[in-house]
């Protein structure tokens, strides 16, 4: 391999010093940009989709249905046997199991009142509560009481209550009657998020009883898995067993073309228009829930490649008249080379070196740069009463920035700087040595 074009091309970049800054600069601050926008489209929907699953109680959940007479819709599991084979029999692993049945209330303490959404679940015996909530005050045993509830922060202060005072809820039924319920304050949390702000825990038997659910009957199972990525993959095959096992479902590849509803909200879709009889089941993943969201990582890979092409078109302007500065700058020397026998193509190389040399060199430059600016931004912790709380990691910005998007950036850059190039390196290599020669500079 000749190496003495790419040493020449290497030692004129380092004679015009800076010039070379400035033009690597360039290349630098477009890559950095673009970087940390791939860098936040990586982690968004990873991050939105653990805090809500954290929020829902699983990355994987199943729900019953059941369609009355009166022409009513009713979210019940009335007997999880068959769920709890089919678990059994998919042949998948879990970390956990979580039941849950919701409503929403209206919470009422000594004249104020807030709309909040009621989770009823095991507190006496669920470990997802003692290993992401912390208390600000009151105490877990407090968890035992049969009518125990657990505000967060900000509610407990709207409604100013504390450890032991005790709640009006008024809501419905899952019949659509009015009924009434009081609830113990057993603790009060931080707010865990702007979501989390309006979840409030309950108990699970309590609220079954005020809901007209009988004991034993719950809304919803979420499936907490060791990891996210693995949601969809289980999704499918507890489908494919529950399936196999003769139970009614809905269908899970339903989804609209035009991507305007989740591949939940087209299951939700066909439950009201359909009618059945006894429980038909909805299986369905966190992802499922928030697959809008990830157009949104779409959307800002996009406009990163956008950004990077608007970006370099500029920086291509400068690039391309320097160099065409710097032949002029090299006629003489362009001239001698030729005269000892340098040939066309290898002057047109060594321009062109030079341009891959300071592509690559800013866009190394632009990738460092962006992670330094990843690692200072991480440290900022953000307020857990902001919305943007739900896209972060334990309420720090994070980044992902996948190895094969990164190289892809840097051939996007490269082939635009050797575009940019192209003009001056060729119209060098056609001048004649003679005239070369004659110019005086």
């Amino acid at each position: 391999m000749n190496t003495v074009l790419p040493r020449i091309a290497a030692r004129n970049l380092l004679r015009q010093k800076k010039r070379t800054i400035l033009l690597a600069g360039a290349i630098a601050f477009g890559i950095m940009i673009v970087t940390l926008i791939n860098g936040f489209a990586g982690s968004f929907i990873q991050n939105v989709s653990e805090n809500f699953a954290y929020l829902l109680g699983g990355h994987v959940f199943v729900s019953g249905s059941e369609y009355t007479a009166s022409g009513r819709r009713i979210s019940v599991i009335r007997d999880d046997s068959v769920i709890m084979q089919a678990l059994a029999d998919s042949g998948q692993k879990w970390a956990s199991l979580q039941k849950t049945s919701e409503t929403t209330a209206t919470l009422i303490f000594e004249g104020k009142s807030i709309r909040q959404n009621l989770t009823g679940i095991d507190l006496t015996h669920s470990t997802m509560l003692k290993e992401r909530l912390a208390l600000t005050s009151g105490s877990w045993d407090n968890l035992a009481w049969p009518n125990a509830i657990i505000l967060s922060q900000s509610v407990a202060k709207k409604l100013n209550v504390l450890p032991g005072d005790t709640v009006v809820a008024q809501f419905q039924t899952v019949t659509g009657q009015n009924n009434v319920g009081e609830f113990r304050v057993a603790a009060i949390t931080v707010d865990s998020s702007f979501v989390g702000s309006i979840m409030t825990y309950v108990q699970l038997d309590y609220l079954n009883s005020l809901s007209g659910l009988g004991k034993g009957e719950y809304m919803s199972l979420g499936i907490m898995l060791d990891k996210l990525d693995r949601s969809g993959t289980f999704a499918n095959s507890l489908y494919t067993s529950m399936k196999g096992m003769g139970l009614q479902l809905f269908d899970r590849s339903t989804k609209q073309d035009s991507g305007s509803t989740t591949p939940f909200q087209s299951m939700i879709r066909e439950q009201n228009s359909e009618t059945w009889t006894g429980t038909k089941y909805r299986v369905f993943t966190v992802d499922d829930v928030l697959a809008q969201a990830k157009q949104i990582v779409v959307a800002l890979d996009t406009a990163s490649v956008a950004i990077l092409i608007v970006l370099f078109a500029i920086v291509m302007i400068g690039i391309s008249n320097s160099f065409r500065m710097a032949m002029y700058e090299r006629i003489r020397e362009i001239g001698t080379m030729r005269a000892v026998g340098v040939q066309r193509n290898e002057i047109r190389s060594m321009f062109l070196y030079e341009a891959l040399f300071l592509a690559l060199a800013g866009a190394v430059a632009g990738i460092i740069l962006a992670l330094i600016v990843m690692g200072i931004l991480s440290f900022i912790t953000f307020d857990p009463q902001s919305p943007v709380f739900l896209i972060l990691k334990r309420g720090h910005l994070s980044f992902y920035l996948p190895p094969l998007q990164a190289l892809g950036n840097i051939l996007i850059i490269a082939v635009l700087t050797l575009v940019a190039v192209y003009a001056p390196a060729n119209a060098a290599a056609k001048m004649p040595p003679a005239e070369a020669l004659r110019t005086v500079k």
